[in-house]
């Protein structure tokens, strides 16, 4: 199990308790019911699970795919820590992760 914070759009801190079971970042999220948050699901073709990832754990999740810098590339928010939450397994590297929800576009 992980503890991860999630800052939603209100600036709401969201303490969770994650599994570590092939999950991935986006799914741990969803369980919270934010609006307009991962329409497509995971499939990498929305971008909207657009998050900012805590810089300290840059090097503890995968690098970003072709597919998924594209997507960023659409939106007006992106920042050097965007990711799509749908490309970030939880691993237990992530323990003590913090991901703030970026705004919609």
């Amino acid at each position: 199990m992980l503890n991860i914070t999630i800052i939603d759009r209100s600036g709401a801190e969201h303490r969770v308790v994650a599994p570590q079971d092939d999950r991935s970042l986006m799914e741990t999220i969803r369980e919270l019911d934010v609006d307009e948050f991962a329409l497509c699901g995971g499939a990498c073709s929305c971008a909207t699970c657009h998050v900012y990832i805590d810089p300290a754990f840059a090097d503890a999740i995968s690098s970003m795919s072709p597919d998924e810098d594209g997507l960023l590339e659409s939106s007006s928010h992106r920042q050097p820590n965007s990711r799509l939450s749908c490309q970030i397994p939880l691993t237990a590297q992530l323990e003590g992760l913090t991901a703030t929800i970026a705004p919609e576009d």
